[in-house]
């Protein structure tokens, strides 16, 4: 496999020399100054390839060229978008980058409650607390029918942390959940947000009365629309699984389990649409049998995040260490390697050590973590090398 990272452009205080270093060979990457369904030129993508390749190292996957709220919800200026998207993955094959990541999650992207919950070890990882997300969903969002989502069990605890919960931890939870986590990858959460839940609730609103298959049928009109493109220019495109991979907020979610893959693998048959086996999101889901997924899916794969989760019986659930956790790391390499072999692999949502915290980095994206997690998938692909050798 590729040893890939995702790296967040020019102005990232992690530089390419540090990941030339680390054994890094392909660079996952983004054109992050350009607005949301914006077109990306050709003249801006070859400058940042050429850059890239100045330091000896390849722009091998575009994460993400993302696909403008208004697309998922067939908003007025739905073609004009596609249009546009069109347009940039032409671009993109013109100056010879081939694979392509999306999602079609409507306004939220991952979720988490606590982007530094502390380890016995003295590192901190990402945390979902299902309670905390409720409590956020019932009691800060006010979202109309919320409390039908959740059990009776559930709302009582909700109602209990809503007597006991801090003005500074309500005012968390929102920077958590809204700001910090979507504002490097959610073109609505960029900046300066000043009115954060009141933006969010608009959002929502955009997608009233949008169930699991008008959501599908509108990935499918854009996949329709753009697949010809794909494969015009030789492009992969790889749809990333929801995360967490089950329904949030009243909205619908589609890439969260087999069923749904399939039918996105389907819905047009090119080996142009493909998915990105993020092991992470998957095994977020306790339905999700991870390994099973990846030697099903494993020939329309293009691209492969490799993390790990731990998930308790009520649906907390928190990052694992890549040699550990529902991802099963290990088995997956090794399907891939047997199955598909040479794919750009990236390792993932990489916890806090050492001096990260001292460093400004975005929510999952440490230098020092995600090192550390490259030398122990490092250690297992050559571990699956050498049973090949055998």
């Amino acid at each position: 496999m590729e040893k890939t990272w995702r790296w967040f452009g020019k102005n990232d205080n992690i530089t390419l020399d540090m990941l030339r270093q680390i054994g890094v060979e392909g660079i996952v990457t983004a054109l992050h100054d350009v607005p949301g369904g914006e077109v990306w030129s050709f003249e801006a993508i070859n400058d940042l390839k050429t850059y890239i390749e100045s330091h000896d190292l390849r722009w091998s996957v575009v994460e993400s060229l993302p696909v403008s709220e208004s697309i998922k919800f067939a908003g007025a200026n739905r073609e004009q978008l596609i249009e546009n998207y069109k347009i940039s993955l032409a671009n993109l094959g013109k100056a010879g980058i081939k694979t392509v990541v999306y999602n079609f999650m409507p306004v939220i992207d991952w979720i988490r409650t606590d982007l530094n919950y502390k380890l016995a070890d003295g590192t901190s990882t990402l945390y979902f607390d299902k309670i905390r997300f409720a409590y956020f969903d019932c009691c800060i969002l006010n979202r109309a029918r919320a409390a039908a989502d959740y059990s009776v069990e559930e709302m009582k605890q909700v109602n209990e942390l809503d007597i006991t919960i801090s003005e500074e931890e309500k005012a968390e939870l929102i920077h958590t959940i809204i700001v910090k986590t979507q504002g490097f990858v959610n073109d609505s959460f960029k900046g300066n947000v000043q009115k954060p839940v009141e933006l969010f609730n608009q959002l929502l609103e955009l997608y009233k009365g949008i169930d699991k298959n008008q959501l599908r049928a509108n990935l499918k009109y854009f996949l329709e629309s753009v697949i010809p493109t794909a494969e015009q220019y030789g492009i992969n495109l790889c749809i990333h699984p929801d995360d967490p991979p089950f329904p949030v907020l009243g909205l619908p979610r589609i890439v969260g389990n087999t069923e749904d893959i399939e039918w996105i693998l389907n819905a047009v048959d090119s080996k142009n649409n493909g998915f990105t086996f993020c092991a992470g999101s998957l095994s977020s889901g306790l339905h999700n049998n991870v390994p099973a997924m990846a030697q099903q899916f494993a020939k329309r794969t293009h691209f492969v995040h490799l993390r790990s989760t731990e998930v308790a019986e009520n649906g907390n659930f928190i990052e694992a260490s890549h040699l550990e956790g529902r991802g099963h790391l290990v088995e997956l390499v090794r399907i891939f390697e047997r199955e598909n072999p040479g794919l750009p692999m990236r390792v993932d949502h990489g916890k806090l050590m050492l001096t990260d915290g001292e460093t400004k980095h975005n929510p999952g994206y440490s230098f020092l973590g995600r090192m550390f997690a490259l030398a122990q998938v490092s250690g297992i692909m050559a571990a699956v090398e050498s049973e090949k050798i055998d």
